[in-house]
This record gives structure tokens, C-alpha cells and sequence, in this order.
């Protein structure tokens, strides 16, 4: 079924659209109802963001539908292999692009990971014109070790990769998937080295695509795990840019059922603001309000709640009693990297 909608076209620059309407379509974009339109409203994000100078970016999403993931036979590997295969479909929108300049690399974090993902996808190294899957940490050309005793010792001391991270010649676009909070430091390693390119040369851009940045910060500053400073030294100069992370919820309630199941989705499309949705039930998802600066879980919670509240599903705040409604939500509702922390950017906010 053709839903009416997507006889509408969405407002462009290349349409003649103004940046208020361009900002306007974005505030009101619904989630996507398939992966096809997720692809190419993920893909138009990221374009529209390009375009306005932004070189590190977010794209995060469900890789697979809900029921899905919910499996118990679905693993992690399988998440993996449906980033992959999402990545290399993002990458060919942006091959000989006027924003992207030279081939596409979605890059694993290591060269086992990439023969291993190229074996089991029955890919070449270059599956598409001009989109390359390699790794972030490469051997030197003509070495065929299969075992790198030099590896495991940089993997022990945790002190950057010992050279093995380098810029690909022709690349314009890094896309990096799979990637672990203890790989994030290679990414780092990645765009110091490109971003100062030469006069007339564009600046790469780097893609941290569905990497789930929100749980990887909360590893950081754990032991043989980057320290917290990661976050407000590059982590925090990262641009969501196509963000969809849903949340469900419990809570009790004084009359039957006394239990209220209820989720909700925190979306935005560049470079339209940050939406929190309330699932209807229905199949659809309800704008609470819209936020000009990510919020934090706890506070995306408490809209989900406040929500609720106006239809009547739970008591309100009065009725509720500040004791009450204190001992449901705590003192600290916030994680460490989601406070204003004097080193960090914003950009991963706005």
C-alpha cells in the first residue's frame, strides 16, 4: 500500500527550497515506515548536513525490524552482517556525488573482521563501483601473515594502532560499522589524518553508522576502556544526523491493571530538531514535543510520562505526590556524558 505521503516530495535546496522550509519538513518528518524510505531519508540527512560543512557524523537506527531483534536465535553476528550489508547501500548513494568527492570505504574494525564479513556476504573488496569494504587497521601491502604477533601487543597496551590506521588514497567518505568503544580511538587516529586536506581538496567525511554511540560512551572511562575525556575531545564533535532509537518502559500504577507497558522513539532527521514520539499502539507514533537540544533519557522518559499523564493513563504529578513521583525517577536523571561538561562540544546536541 502506497501511503499518500510519498507522493509529496520533500523540500531541497537542489528543489529550490528555502533553509526555513528545508528546517521546517525535517521538525515534522514522520519515522520511516519501511527500510526503503529509511535509506533514502538517511541518506538526504546526511547530504543536507554535508553541504552545511559537518565531516563527523551519526546514523542510528534499528538495523532490523523489532520482532526480529526480539528473537532469540537473532545474534549479534547477525546484527552485524544486516549493518553491513545497510552501510554498503547507504555508501553507493554517495558515490561521485557533488558532496563526496573520490570512493566510498565502509570500513570493520580490523582485517580478520573484513575477511570474515566478505566470505560469509560473498563480496569482492569492491562489491560496488567506486564502494570499497576494508577495515580501519590495515597491513602493510604484501604482507600475508595470517597470525600479526605485533597486533596483540597494540591491542594489549591500548596506545593507538602502531600505524596501522591509515587514510585510503581516492576515498572521500569513511562509513565505519561494527566498531567496539575500545576500536572508537582508531576513528580518532583516522580524522587527524584528514582533517587538514590540501588546498582545493575537500575534507573527508567520517560516518559512525549504527555504532549505538549512546551505550559505548557509558564504557568510557571503565579500566583497559578509552578514558571519559574521549567523549569531550571527539565524541562530542559527532552530528547526529539520522537518529531513531526506540524505548520502552514499565510502570506501576495505583488501579488495574497496575502495571502500564508503554515505549516511545526519539527521532531526528537533519536538520530538523529532536522528536519525541509516543507509540499510539496503533502502529504509530504520536509527536510529544519537539527539542532544539537532545535530551537526555531520563528527561525523554519524563515526556513519554507527561504524555500519559494528559490522557489520562496515570495520575498526575499533584495526585501522584512529590515523595512518590521523586522515588520513581531519582535524584540524577542524567548519565555523566550527558551533562554540560566544560571540554565538550555540543555538536552531538544540536
Amino acid at each position: 500500500e502506497t501511503r499518500i505521503s510519498m507522493n509529496i516530495p520533500t523540500p531541497t535546496a537542489s528543489g529550490g527550497a528555502t533553509p526555513e522550509e528545508i528546517q521546517e519538513a525535517a521538525n515534522n518528518e514522520p519515522p520511516p515506515a519501511s527500510f526503503f524510505e529509511l535509506q533514502r531519508a538517511s541518506v538526504r540527512a546526511a547530504t543536507q548536513a554535508i553541504n552545511d560543512g559537518k565531516t563527523l557524523l551519526e546514523v542510528e537506527f534499528p538495523p532490523l525490524p523489532a520482532q526480529v531483534l526480539d528473537m532469540d536465535d537473532v545474534s549479534a553476528y547477525d546484527v552485524a552482517k544486516a549493518n553491513v550489508n545497510l552501510a554498503l547501500d547507504f555508501a553507493r548513494s554517495f558515490v561521485s556525488t557533488n558532496e563526496i568527492k573520490g570512493d566510498v570505504a565502509v570500513m570493520l574494525p580490523d582485517e580478520s573482521e573484513c575477511n570474515i564479513m566478505l566470505e560469509d556476504l560473498k563480496l569482492e573488496s569492491k562489491p560496488y563501483p567506486g564502494v570499497r569494504l576494508t577495515s580501519l587497521r590495515r597491513s602493510e601491502e604484501g604482507d600475508t601473515r595470517i597470525f600479526k604477533p605485533e597486533n596483540l601487543l597494540i591491542g594489549l597496551m591500548g596506545r593507538g594502532s602502531g600505524g596501522t590506521v591509515k587514510p585510503i588514497e581516492g576515498v572521500g567518505m569513511y562509513i565505519i560499522v561494527v566498531a567496539s568503544a575500545q576500536e572508537l580511538p582508531d576513528v580518532e587516529e583516522l580524522y587527524e589524518q584528514i582533517k587538514n586536506p590540501k588546498e582545493g581538496e575537500k575534507e573527508p567525511v567520517i560516518v559512525f553508522y549504527n555504532l549505538k554511540l549512546d551505550v559505548l560512551r557509558g564504557d568510557l572511562g571503565a579500566p583497559a576502556f578509552p578514558g571519559k575525556d574521549f567523549q569531550d575531545r571527539f565524541l562530542s564533535r559527532v552530528k547526529p544526523v539520522y537518529y531513531l532509537r526506540t524505548r520502552q518502559y514499565s510502570r506501576s500504577v495505583s488501579q488495574p491493571p497496575f502495571i502500564i507497558n508503554f515505549q516511545g522513539c526519539l527521532f531526528r532527521s537533519y536538520p530538523g530538531h529532536f522528536q519525541t514520539l509516543l507509540d499510539t499502539g496503533t502502529g504509530r507514533y504520536r509527536k510529544v514535543v519537539g527539542n532544539d537540544l537532545r535530551p537526555a533519557l531520563g528527561e525523554f522518559k519524563e515526556q513519554l510520562t507527561d504524555a500519559l499523564r494528559e490522557e489520562g493513563a496515570i495520575a498526575k504529578k499533584e495526585e501522584e505526590g512529590a515523595l512518590f513521583g521523586f522515588l520513581r525517577t531519582g535524584y540524577k536523571t542524567t548519565t555523566w556524558w550527558e551533562e554540560e561538561r566544560e571540554d565538550a562540544s555540543l555538536e552531538w546536541r544540536t
